[in-house]
């Protein structure tokens, strides 16, 4: 999303604070698209997840809910990833180095996710493959408690998808 000068009288956009000047940052009204990352195992979790962000306002996209018999799933994926603002990567012991690791990647070099990569660990934080986690964004992972309905953690995503992440200790 590009940014340009404003000189405070439009409308339609929201506003940030960009140096000296305030720049666009997204449309007001547009809703936040959100791409949810995860393995297949974890499909029944990803949706809990996806239902609370759902209800947040925010707009998920999931191969789960979205990809089609017949789809060109590549075609389908790549475009829900040029469209979509922020991710959100599940990740639970059960997640396997698997196209999880590679949306992690392909998020930190996209301009669209820029501060809007979401690792979301479900679980034993000490039992998922430390790999999986880029050092980059590892200080930025929200931890869910598995024993409680996932539908009533999913603040501190919006939060952290919306930027109003707390402040976090190196």
């Amino acid at each position: 999303m590009a940014l340009s000068a404003d000189n405070g009288n439009d409308k339609n956009y929201r506003k940030a604070a960009c140096g000296s000047l305030v720049c666009h940052v997204k449309p007001l009204g547009e809703t936040m698209k959100v791409f949810l990352s995860y393995s297949h195992a974890d499909s029944q979790l990803a949706t809990q997840i996806s239902h609370g962000l759902q209800q947040s306002g925010l707009q998920v996209w999931t191969p789960d809910l979205n990809l089609l018999p017949g789809d060109n799933w590549a075609a389908e994926l790549g475009r829900a990833l040029e469209e979509s603002n922020a991710m959100v990567v599940l990740l639970t012991p059960r997640t396997p180095d698997s196209h999880v690791k590679r949306d992690i990647e392909y998020a930190l070099g996209a301009k669209n996710y820029s501060n809007r990569l979401i690792p979301v660990a479900v679980g034993d934080p000490t039992r998922i493959r430390a790999d999986l986690i880029p050092w980059i964004v590892r200080r930025t992972r929200i931890d869910l408690d598995e024993h409680e309905r996932i539908e009533t953690q999913v603040q501190p995503i919006v939060d952290a998808i919306r930027g109003h992440a707390p402040d976090r200790a190196l």
